[in-house]
């Protein structure tokens, strides 16, 4: 209401302003109670509460009536007095419980509250509404500095996914290459085998058909000799009667055929089942003389940074500058270790690692889910079981890390990983020798672990043996 309103119309004024807003009625209504409120009020009072905001007396919904009297005594007040009705004041501007104007700041309910809600709050700290609202500014502020942070972050991982997107593509293409090239090796080796068996078989059908031409060439000479033996006969036989009774016995010597009868001569076909008998398998068989089987390859994945692996993932040996890679979660940093591409749950395994001269490195086997992003002390504690050697020192990585005497250093390390019994076993792979056994009861899932320091010699894995087994 104008504020320049006459002194005559404040008792009239009084009447007629509406206990909820402190405006000028605006379209009325009654209580059962006989309390009056703008329709507007008490709409949103009733969301609330469903008392009468004076005297908490509960109604229906329905028993709100339009006071029509009222409503006209209140335009007829505004037009005489030429005043301009004050707006409602908003929900957010009025506790909701009370229907007073919100004043206070509760800082641990974190909400506006009216002088009535004090009692509420006796042991909450009250702040006027301009110190709440620089405390929440404040805090807001806080969070947009928060966010403002993590857009940054975003930004910085989005262009890490964008080159691992690239360093996705490239290892695609890589291995692309490499399956072509081992594909081709591989049609090269058959197309030389269809060749060695195609002469094979080629050679033997030579012979075959020369031991048949010469059974062939033997039979027609005998045909020759049993035709001019038959002409013989029968000019004998057209002799005089006398004369025939006197040459009988030289004709009857004559008529005489010693050679055997002819017959097919032993082996004179082709021996069908030595060149397409099994022939796939013959064919594989004998390509294991042209494949390496590894029993576990190096997982470029985890691989550190700082290591450099060969195209087909069985050497490894320190990179003379940080390799350009992912730092995907797999991936050991800053530590220089790299895993095994396979996991082993049960059954027995073993492999081989040629170590060379190297002075210094850890080998063995580890849990999947290994720390890869920070420092570890290596130990079945932390999920590994290893054996390893530095300064010229064999150490067990067991709880204790017991030192090893070993006479002489092997080259070759062999690792035996019975799953069944829980043992993991260290052999030098030179010399069959045992070195070391561990026993744990393993729990999940186990796999290669290597630690081949940084050195410019590489760790080789050693190829396994390749057995047919047939039944």
């Amino acid at each position: 209401m104008d504020e320049d309103m006459p002194e005559s119309t404040l008792p009239l004024r009084q009447d007629l302003t509406c206990p909820v807003c402190q405006g000028i009625f605006r379209d009325p209504v009654l209580l059962p109670c006989s309390h009056s409120f703008c329709r507007e009020c008490q709409q949103k009072s009733w969301q609330f509460s469903h008392t009468c905001p004076i005297c908490r007396v509960p109604y229906e919904e329905n028993y709100a009536i339009s006071n029509r009297a009222l409503n006209d005594a209140s335009e007829s007040f505004l037009r005489q007095a030429n005043l301009r009705p004050v707006q409602n004041q908003t929900s957010a501007e009025v506790c909701n419980l009370h229907l007073k104007p919100l004043e206070l700041y509760c800082e641990k309910d974190e909400e506006p509250v009216c002088v009535d809600c004090v009692s509420q709050h006796s042991t909450h700290r009250l702040w006027s509404v301009r110190d709440g609202i620089s405390m929440c500014k404040k805090e807001l502020g806080f969070k947009v500095q928060i966010f403002e942070k993590k857009v940054e972050t975003y930004k910085k991982m989005t262009k890490k996914f964008s080159n691992t997107v690239e360093y996705i593509k490239h290892q695609a293409g890589e291995a692309e290459k490499r399956i072509k090239a081992e594909f081709e090796r591989l049609h090269k080796v058959l197309v030389q085998e269809e060749a060695k068996r195609l002469e094979a078989l080629s050679n033997e059908e030579q012979k075959k058909l020369e031991i048949m031409q010469r059974a062939i060439d033997m039979a027609e000479e005998d045909i020759v000799k049993m035709k001019e033996l038959i002409e013989t006969v029968k000019k004998e036989m057209g002799n005089e009667d006398l004369l025939l009774l006197k040459n009988f016995q030289s004709v009857k010597r004559k008529a005489q055929w010693d050679q055997s009868d002819l017959g097919f001569p032993y082996d004179s076909l082709i021996d069908m089942g030595k060149h397409v008998g099994s022939l796939g398998y013959n064919i594989w068989k004998d390509m294991k003389d042209h494949i390496k089987y590894y029993p576990v390859a190096f997982d470029p994945n985890t691989a550190s940074p700082w290591l450099s692996l060969s195209a087909d993932l069985t050497s490894v040996k320190e990179s003379p500058e940080r390799l350009t890679v992912p730092d995907n979660r797999e991936r050991f940093e800053p530590i220089v270790f790299v895993l095994g591409a396979q996991n082993f749950e049960s059954g027995k395994h073993k492999w081989d690692i040629i170590v060379g001269d190297n002075p210094k490195w850890i080998l063995g086997v580890s849990k999947v889910e290994v720390a890869r992003k920070k420092k570890f002390t290596v130990s079945p504690n932390r999920g590994v079981w290893a054996l390893g050697l530095s300064k010229g020192v064999y150490t067990v990585h067991d709880e204790k890390r017991t030192e090893l005497v070993v006479p002489q250093s092997p080259e070759k390390i062999r690792i035996k990983l019975n799953m069944d019994k829980g043992e993991v076993s260290f052999w030098d792979g030179g010399r069959e020798k045992h070195l070391v056994t561990l026993k744990y009861e393993f729990k999940g899932a186990l796999c290669p672990i290597f630690g081949p320091g940084l050195h410019s010699t590489p760790m080789l894995l050693a190829p396994g043996k390749i057995a047919v087994h047939t039944s």
